[in-house]
C-alpha cells in the first residue's frame, strides 16, 4: 500500500477522533500535519512526510489551538439584537414618565417603549443612554 494513502487514513481517524471527542480542537492539528504528511509523501518520500508530520502537527497545535480554544471559549465579540442597544445613545420622543407609564425614544431610527431607570421624568428631545432592554422597553438615564 502507498505510503500517502496510510498517511491519508490517519488524518481521516484524527478528524473523526476530533469530532467524536469533542476536545476542543487537540487532534486537528494531527489530522492537519497527517493530511499534509500524505502530500509530501505523495511528491517527496516517506523520510519527509514524517518530518512534515511532526513539523506542520507541532506548529498548528502551538499558533492555531490557542486562538481557536479562546474563540470557543469566548464566543464572538460582535452583540447582536438588543444587546447590541446597550450603551448607545437615544432620543426621547414622547415624554418619559414610569409613573404615568409613558415614554418612547428613538435608537438607530427604530421607536423603543422606554423607561427611565432612576424614576424621574425625562422630556423629549433629550438625549439619553441606553442601559439597559428588559423586553421591548429599552430602560435609559440621562
Amino acid at each position: 500500500m502507498a505510503g500517502w494513502i496510510i498517511w491519508l487514513v490517519v488524518a481521516c481517524g484524527f478528524g473523526v477522533g476530533e469530532l467524536l471527542s469533542g476536545s476542543g480542537f487537540f487532534l486537528a492539528p494531527f489530522a492537519i500535519g497527517a493530511a499534509l504528511a500524505a502530500a509530501a509523501a505523495s511528491a517527496a518520500g516517506e523520510g519527509v512526510a514524517a518530518v512534515v508530520f511532526l513539523v506542520a502537527s507541532v506548529l498548528t497545535l502551538v499558533a492555531v489551538r490557542p486562538l481557536v480554544t479562546r474563540r470557543l471559549l469566548h464566543g464572538p465579540a460582535l452583540r447582536t439584537g438588543a444587546a447590541a442597544l446597550v450603551g448607545r445613545s437615544a432620543l426621547v420622543t414622547q415624554r418619559i414618565s414610569n409613573h404615568e407609564g409613558v415614554g418612547q425614544v428613538r435608537i438607530d431610527g427604530e421607536v423603543w417603549t422606554a423607561r427611565s431607570l432612576d424614576d424621574h421624568v425625562i422630556e423629549p428631545g433629550a438625549r439619553v443612554e441606553v442601559i439597559e432592554i428588559k423586553g421591548a422597553t429599552a430602560l435609559v438615564m440621562e
